[in-house]
């Protein structure tokens, strides 16, 4: 079976005052249709400049990006974005910029309102579905992006690290209820994060990348249940998958040094 996302032999370099920095380098990845995939990697590893040349937001210099085995050329609708900031229009009530995307396309507006309304309940808003953002928690307004971006039905979702600005308690309950919805709703998923415990924990697989230039540098299944729960959270397995995620991301540079000394 063709994969639904497929990175053939990627590379990006960006021009910085004097120097040119590579920020991604021969980077070959498949992801299958409906697989939820996290990449993680220190800073400056090439994540989201990965997620953009999916969204079709930057060209690869080498190599190319396909979704359903077409090139990507530009951002389309079978690729929702979700970012950090939540970028919703102020304007608008939760319903309306959920119903804003369906309402460009030019679905009617009794199926706006059912759609709208469908994913509204699903990330749990529907008591606020009249409320305008300036009256939402930082964690409902991601809430509401994630809505958004569902109602459109995109076949894959890039995200790029959604709760990274949320404080420890409104993040766990997002990534379960992020799971919920996916559990639900299945789209095939790119999550960038920097938190290794919230790689692993919505993980099918964690992408592990290292930077200088920016690469695959380990691929880590993650055979755990679902749903998935605290018990899931608490539990040895994860307790495993963790560490391992944990040293591959934190320790390239201890692993480096050792290869340099042996072949020295």
């Amino acid at each position: 079976m063709n994969p639904k996302i497929a990175l053939e032999n990627v590379g990006k370099t960006f021009s910085l005052a004097r120097e040119r920095f590579v920020a991604l380098d021969d980077v070959s990845l498949e992801i299958a249709d409906n697989e939820f995939v996290t990449v993680v990697g220190p800073s400056g590893c090439g994540k989201s400049t990965l997620l953009n040349i999916l969204a079709g937001l930057e060209e690869p210099d080498e190599g190319r990006a396909l979704v359903d085995g077409a090139e990507v050329s530009g951002p389309g609708p079978d690729r929702g974005v979700i970012f950090q900031q939540y970028a919703l229009f102020p304007w608008l009530t939760v319903r309306g910029n959920v119903e804003f995307g369906l309402k460009i396309a030019g679905v009617p507006r009794d199926e706006r309102r059912r759609r709208a309304a469908h994913f509204i309940d699903v990330v749990g808003l529907s008591e606020f579905a009249d409320v305008l953002p300036k009256a939402l928690s930082g964690g409902m307004r991601q809430r509401c992006a994630i809505a958004r971006a569902y109602a459109v039905n995109p076949a894959i979702l890039l995200m790029d690290e959604p709760f990274g600005a949320l404080d420890a308690l409104t993040r766990v309950k997002l990534q379960e209820q992020l799971l919920s919805a996916w559990d639900r709703e299945r789209r095939t998923v790119l999550f960038i994060t920097h938190d290794v415990d919230e790689a692993v924990y919505l993980a099918d697989r964690v992408i592990v990348m290292a930077s200088r230039p920016g690469r695959i540098y380990d691929v880590v299944g993650v055979d755990l249940p679902h749903p998935r729960s605290e018990e899931v959270r608490l539990s040895p397995e994860f307790t495993a998958l963790r560490n391992r995620v944990w040293n591959s991301v934190y320790h390239q540079d201890d692993e480096r040094a050792a290869t340099a000394e042996r072949t020295s």
